[in-house]
């Protein structure tokens, strides 16, 4: 439904109570509460009309103009008994005159169904105590219904003083529209507003909307593909779209909704894509309203799926419905900011817009850039015309090129040549040598890769011209792990790639920034690193489709066999580094000759351990941290130094605190903070407990950490032939920070308690229970165990997956503890919603369990202890399955094939 859609009282019902019904309320006891109550019903049943409408499935902008209309009726019904029922003026002095006028977005006829209305009570002057009462008194009343109020009450020459120097005054203003009252008065003053818009210079006005959207995204998050989008506020919102609206207002202010200038300055598809963005948008919080019961505006995880219930989504295959709705979002909002782009460069040609390069400021400046077609039009890049893409379609991938190389960016009018060329892009391009040597030069010696590959992206050429990336184009993933969209976590990875191999990320990731410039085919990094999810939703599993498309793309862009296999082998194994690094004990000389085995080469290592880096980083905010950094650095130093044919055999860790087993073996167990313990660059606590050992002594300590809030991220068990038992701790706080950083008092008290529990001493405090997380609760998460038997000769190696929780790894020890199972190392790593928990456990006399009942026993054990629920209030969403990330691709990882990289290294 087109934005200019029919105004809100043409689509109000008649009715609401009657005159008797008002004069019965006029003479009771309390008229605010007589008046609140009539009211109440009248408004809650035009609000419950709304909320059927929708649900049937009648447009967004129609609901938003319903639940508008419920207001306007309900404003003026209030008005009415207020002014000339309990305060009359039969005729009124020109003091008296006063006017309610809706103003912003209620002003424009559309209202979401919490949203608060924003009125202005309008006056020729000064206030009397007349208009002060029927304020004071319709402002009570409408707080005592529960609606929100924006208001403001002032005079004629008040709204135009401040309308001169506050530009969200002008704003609210520009949506001005007469409700009830003096009509006489409101007309003059709109009249008179507009008269002033008219004759004002539009860019400064044009100037502080869009330095306000820029604002409003770092806020809500620059990213447009943030997986938990602000609808309203975020990059790609409806407040997008609304600056464009006052735009067009501030430069046709007696259009209505500005639809003259809209007109003019999108193109009838635009426009088409304008109308279909505000009505699904519109739609979409109109039910996000509903569902939360508030005025939400943030598309959380918990919401989503029954936002997309509600709006007729439904799985198809292995996605499911939610994560198709959210894809369909992000391509809206994808469609939005072409339209600001498209609008802003127009308004640049007309001059409309201020400009901050010093080259757009000099008019009519056009310079050629050595490319038939191609011209840099005031700092931007641009074509003479679409005719440049049909004579010559691999000029669609040379203009970003081009682009790159002269640190351009894109002119709008570019931008939708390359948009109206994507049906150039046929079989016979996408093999196109040219096409295919440009497209690598931005993705791998490009200056500024991400910038140029989002905007490819955007324009849609980036999906065309590789198949296999248009199938994860807007692609979501349900859990809480990744923060972004597929195709926006993997161009952030190729933009981290690219500050690694220039230096600017030297300070937090030294190893990665020196050994990056000894990687042989830097090309063939990049590639696998743009194609390493596009496997992601495939039939085969996220890696072995992964491969399959990655030999496509290869052999399409021309890539010689050898070059084809190495990038083949990266994309299917690019979880590998992370996996065996997090899942398994690295100071194990058998993970290390098994990784080492997989691995191959060199070359292979150097690669894969900047493509992990990257991929981790690119996950979101706060997914990196020292401590993994520390487990990959690891296992790269020690998988570096088997390939030099150095000795990797483990050494004791009780050699290592000779102190504290002392002690422990004198007083029965010591805890102690160990020095450098903030490892990793700060990021854990670590804390060391010696005792003698004893069954159920680590499902003891992991009970003592749960009681203390104390999150465990890493965890390493040794076991002297005397029986002294060492346990290490790599710990956080709930915030994520070193444990005790903040309160150091918490760790002092910390250390006694683990004590206390190495001793086996009685009275420890139950775990505290979890606040309820609904955020979480939206999650299905299948329990998983796997028993690996192979892994470790000496030992069973038991990876877990489930919910995380407080007080899980307590439980999950307490399991092996009852089995008669002793743990010799534990490996700590989280996934957002999912805790996946590697240990290395033996039996009672240090051997390593058998295959049979007992391990089937104890997989049904561990699975029990994962499916443990928190209890919590019921969720709004019924929970749907998180997207699994593998809980391990270990076991399917087989020993490398002969080596593919470029030159082998000698050990």
């Amino acid at each position: 439904m087109s934005p200019r859609s029919r105004r809100p009282a043409d689509t109000a019902d008649a009715g609401g109570p009657s005159g008797d019904a008002w004069a019965k309320a006029a003479a009771a006891a309390d008229p605010r509460a007589a008046a609140t109550a009539l009211l109440r019903q009248s408004w809650d049943a035009a609000r419950l009309k709304a909320a059927q409408r929708l649900e049937y499935g009648l447009g967004g902008v129609e609901v938003a103009r319903l639940h508008a209309a419920a207001a306007d009726e309900m404003l003026i019904a209030l008005w009415r008994f207020t002014t000339e029922t309990l305060y009359p003026a039969p005729n009124p002095t020109e003091a008296e005159r006063l006017s309610l006028i809706a103003v912003g977005g209620y002003g424009r006829g559309v209202l979401a169904p919490f949203s608060d209305l924003d009125l202005l009570f309008l006056r020729p002057w000064k206030p009397i105590p007349r208009t002060e009462q029927v304020i004071e008194f319709m402002l009570y009343v409408l707080w005592d219904l529960g609606v929100k109020v924006g208001q403001s009450a002032r005079s004629v020459d008040e709204c135009l003083a401040l309308a001169k120097t506050d530009m969200t005054v002008r704003t609210a203003l520009l949506e001005a529209r007469p409700l009830a009252g003096d009509e006489t008065l409101a007309e003059a003053f709109i009249a008179r507003f507009r008269a002033f818009v008219t004759r004002t210079d539009p860019r400064p006005f044009i100037a502080a909307k869009l330095e306000e959207r820029d604002a409003r995204h770092q806020k809500a998050g620059a990213v447009r593909y943030r997986v938990e989008p602000n609808v309203k506020d975020g990059k790609g919102g409806l407040r997008d779209l609304n600056t464009l609206f006052w735009i067009a207002r501030s430069l046709a202010p007696d259009s209505p909704l500005g639809a003259r200038v809209l007109d003019d300055l999108l193109t009838p598809r635009e426009r088409r894509t304008f109308e279909e963005a505000f009505d699904f948008l519109w739609r979409t919080r109109a039910h996000l309203h509903r569902v939360a019961g508030r005025a939400e505006e943030k598309l959380t995880f918990d919401l989503q799926p029954e936002v997309a219930r509600r709006m007729g989504w439904r799985g198809r295959g292995d996605e499911p419905a939610v994560e198709r709705f959210m894809r369909r979002y992000f391509i809206v909002a994808r469609d939005v900011g072409a339209l600001t782009r498209a609008l802003s460069a127009k308004l640049e040609a007309r001059q409309q817009k201020p400009t901050l390069s010093l080259s757009r400021l000099i008019p009519g400046r056009r310079r050629k850039l050595g490319v038939d077609g191609f011209i840099e039009d005031r700092g931007r890049l641009s074509v003479t015309g679409p005719e440049v893409f049909a004579a010559a379609p691999e000029k669609l991938l040379m203009l970003f090129r081009c682009a790159d190389v002269h640190d351009l960016d894109l002119h709008p009018d570019a931008f939708s040549a390359v948009s109206r060329s994507l049906s150039l892009v046929t079989p016979s391009l996408r093999r196109d040598p040219e096409a295919a040597r440009a497209f690598l030069d931005i993705l791998a010696h490009g200056q500024r890769p991400y910038r140029v590959l989002t905007l490819m992206n955007e324009t849609g050429l980036l999906g065309r011209f590789l198949p296999e990336w248009g199938r994860i184009v807007g692609q979501t993933q349900f859990n809480m792990y990744h923060a972004y969209t597929v195709d926006e976590h993997t161009l952030q990875a190729i933009g981290i790639i690219n500050d690694i191999q220039r230096g600017k990320l030297k300070a937090e990731h030294p190893n990665a920034s020196e050994i990056v410039h000894r990687i042989d085919d830097f090309e063939a990094l990049m590639l696998a690193m743009l194609l390493h999810d596009v496997g992601k939703g495939g039939d085969r599993g996220q890696l072995e489709d992964g491969a399959i498309a990655a030999r496509r793309a290869c052999d399409r862009l021309g890539l010689d066999p050898r070059r084809t296999e190495f990038v083949v082998w990266l994309v299917r194994n690019h979880l590998a580094l992370s996996d065996y690094a997090q899942k398994r004990d690295v100071s194990d000389p058998e993970t290390v000759r098994a990784f080492t085995e997989l691995v191959g080469d060199p070359e292979r290592l150097r690669t894969l351990l900047i493509l992990t880096v990257a991929d981790i980083r690119a996950v979101g905010p706060g997914v990196w941290n020292g401590w993994k950094g520390q487990l990959i650095r690891d296992l790269y130093l020690r998988t570096e130094a088997v390939f030099r044919g150095e000795d990797i055999s483990g050494a004791d860790p009780l050699d290592d605190y000779p102190a504290l087993m002392a002690r422990a073996r004198a007083e029965g167990a010591a805890a102690e903070v160990l020095d450098g313990a903030e490892d990793g660059g700060g990021s854990a606590t670590r804390v060391a407990v010696a005792a003698v050992d004893r069954p159920g002594l680590f499902a003891d300590l992991a009970e003592a950490l749960a009681s203390a809030g104390a999150d465990v991220v890493g965890a390493r068990v040794a076991t002297a032939d005397d029986g002294a038992a060492l346990d290490v701790f790599d710990l956080q706080d709930g915030a994520g920070a070193p444990y005790g950083q903040a309160e150091p008092r918490r760790l002092v008290r910390l250390l006694k308690a683990l004590e206390a529990a190495a001793r086996g001493q009685p009275g420890r405090a139950s775990p505290p229970p979890s606040p309820f997380n609904p955020r979480r609760a939206a999650f299905d998460v299948r329990p998983t165990t796997i028993i690996d038997l192979e892994q470790s000769p000496s030992a069973a190696v038991v990876e877990v997956s489930g919910a995380d929780r407080a007080g899980l790894l307590a439980d999950l020890a307490r399991v092996f503890a009852g089995a008669g199972l002793s743990i010799r190392s534990a490996h700590i790593a989280g996934f957002g919603e999912r805790a996946v928990d590697s240990f290395y456990v033996t039996d009672a006399k240090g051997r390593k369990p058998k295959a049979g009942a007992a391990l089937d026993r104890l997989r049904a054990d561990l699975e029990a202890a994962l499916d443990r629920k928190d209890r919590g209030a019921a969720p709004v969403s019924a929970p749907v399955r998180a997207s699994l990330r593998d809980v391990s691709e270990l076991g399917r990882l087989r020993p490398a094939r002969p080596p593919v990289s470029r030159a082998p290294e000698a050990g």
